[in-house]
């Protein structure tokens, strides 16, 4: 028998603290845990801060535009002290998505996903056409297209060079790619 006034037993989950109240120096605590250990233009670190935002105001009953303001204060701040740089976080991106084989195009729209601004995603992400060609390679090996397929090449032609029009390459250089152009690297 269980005592009068004894806990119930735990089920091995601990109970969720309520969310702070949002506070400048909570929000500016916060930006900086978040950039720490994420690299982020700003308008992804806005983002990151107004869901903080929401789930406090949502728990305290506050309106959340009210912190508008406060959110524009410590993403500027932040911008101002070097902490996040949209140029640097978009070459950076845009780089290592090149290296895995991502066309210029998908680069782009990834980039502008995060929230950096369309014109510097188009810069950040344009490439010479033989960059583009050599990407291209990167993809097909990856997904074994073309010369890296197994088995009857010409039966999955098609399929190949549909998937890489997919992933955003101009036709031309999924045709070269698929039809051998490359094969001196296998």
């Amino acid at each position: 028998m269980a005592e009068e006034g004894a806990s119930p037993p735990r089920s091995g989950r601990r109970e969720r603290r309520p969310p702070r109240r949002i506070t400048p120096d909570y929000l500016r605590r916060a930006a900086r845990h978040y950039l720490e250990r994420y690299a982020v233009p700003a308008a992804q670190l806005r983002r990151v801060l107004a869901r903080k935002v929401a789930l406090s105001c949502r728990h305290h009953g506050d309106e959340p535009g009210s912190f508008d303001a406060m959110l524009d204060e410590v993403v500027a701040a932040c911008v101002s002290s070097g902490l996040v740089d949209d140029r640097r976080f978009a070459e950076g991106r845009a780089a290592s998505l090149r290296r895995r084989g991502q066309s210029a195009r998908m680069v782009a729209a990834k980039l502008s996903a995060k929230g950096v601004g369309r014109t510097l995603a188009v810069q950040a992400s344009a490439s010479e056409p033989d960059d583009e060609m050599a990407v291209a390679r990167t993809a097909a090996k990856r997904k074994r297209l073309g010369p890296w397929a197994r088995g009857d090449r010409m039966a999955s032609r098609q399929k190949d060079i549909a998937a890489l029009a997919r992933a955003g390459f101009p036709m031309a250089i999924a045709r070269a790619v698929v039809d051998g152009a490359g094969e001196e690297d296998t």
